[in-house]
């Protein structure tokens, strides 16, 4: 019965998660844009000396020719400030600009993008985070397609060369919980608010919709700005489209173990509605899914039973799917069980901080 069960659940997994698949775009292969609308890309950087050089090198190549780039220093102590205007100071179409002091109520990468926006003058708007790099096209693909699906907003979650342990098992998961978790033809098709996602590493967003719904000063206070902001944008009566971005963004996105625990704890239980319901139902989830498989695997090498080891082997082409489609390494899907309880382990140490009445640290701020 329970090997049953098991092989019931990662069929089930395995055909859910290639029908959803379906519904997630690539981002236009051709260039061809009209109109060729202003585009402003906005970085904000705290503390990012070890990712200037690259990322400026990296804006350089952009073949996008209306453009405009405004780099914003948030009260680094490393010298990025001084590497920003060492890099560009000999290309007009970057602007330098240091923040202001983090006001009450704010999240300090907010506030950032805030003060970026007053800054930009283009007709759409390129948030990207300091540790991506994008392919050179990355603006006329971008546009290309928001024309042809009509949107006004594209984001997607980049593709990720972790180096370190917890990186290489937790990082991937973004996309993973994407296919399982949101139903992406509603996502993509509709303007319903509670289906979407976006990641703030990459938000591409036309002026218009921006200013119509107040910009990031609308979430000022979020911990997972990215999602409420393509909330309020279908709220608002736009349309957003989350896509696979992967063959033309990479992001470099924590530097340590340490670093990857930190900031997954920090954005997890927050991403979940901070809800304690939630943490026990995807708990439930991910063991039925992910480890119950994982122990009969177990059982069925150690009794030599190998039927048993099937349902274990239906959680790895899941995972390898999904990981064949966002450029991630293939052995990874090996390790799920372990991705699995380690994902476990933030939701509840992210809970309990805020059960607890602490502060998220994050980069010397502290949020609640």
């Amino acid at each position: 019965m329970l090997l049953t069960i098991a092989l019931l659940m990662t069929i089930l997994l395995n055909v859910w998660t290639i029908a959803n698949s379906f519904f997630l775009p690539n981002l236009q292969k051709e260039t061809a844009v009209k109109d060729r609308p202003k585009v402003s890309l906005l970085v904000p950087l705290r503390d990012e000396i070890e990712h200037v050089t690259e990322l400026i090198r990296c804006l350089k190549a952009i073949t996008y020719a209306n453009v405009e780039f405004i780099l914003l220093d948030d009260h680094s102590e490393d010298g990025t400030y001084e590497a920003l205007l060492n890099e560009t100071s000999n290309d007009p179409r970057f602007i330098i600009i240091q923040g202001h002091p983090l006001p009450e109520g704010w999240n300090g990468k907010v506030h950032a993008c805030h003060q970026l926006s007053q800054h930009a003058s283009g007709d759409y708007y390129l948030f990207l985070d300091a540790d991506a790099r994008v392919s050179p096209s990355i603006i006329e693909r971008s546009l290309a397609t928001l024309q042809k699906r009509k949107a006004s907003m594209l984001s997607g979650f980049p593709h990720y060369p972790n180096h370190h342990v917890l990186s290489h098992l937790l990082v991937p998961l973004q996309h993973m919980v994407v296919f399982l978790h949101l139903p992406l033809a509603v996502a993509n098709f509709t303007r319903l608010p509670a289906f979407t996602a976006a990641c703030g590493i990459f938000i591409f967003i036309e002026r218009k919709a921006y200013d119509a719904i107040g910009g990031h000063q609308a979430v000022k206070g979020s911990l997972v700005e990215d999602v409420h902001i393509a909330r309020e944008v279908k709220k608002h009566g736009f349309s957003m489209i989350l896509c696979n971005i992967t063959d033309g963004v990479v992001s470099y996105m924590y530097d340590s173990s340490k670093e990857t625990w930190e900031g997954f704890k920090k954005n997890i239980y927050t991403g979940i509605g901070r809800s304690p319901v939630m943490v026990v139902f995807l708990t439930s989830l991910y063991i039925g899914l992910f480890l119950f498989p994982f122990a009969l695997g177990v059982y069925g090498i150690v009794s030599g039973q190998t039927a048993y080891f099937l349902p274990f082997l239906l959680t790895v082409t899941f995972k390898m799917y999904v990981d064949a489609r966002t450029r991630h390494p293939l052995w990874l899907s090996w390790l799920l069980p372990f991705s699995a309880a380690l994902l476990i382990a933030l939701l509840f140490a992210s809970m309990m901080v805020h059960l607890r009445g602490k502060s998220y640290q994050w980069k010397g701020r502290s949020y609640e």
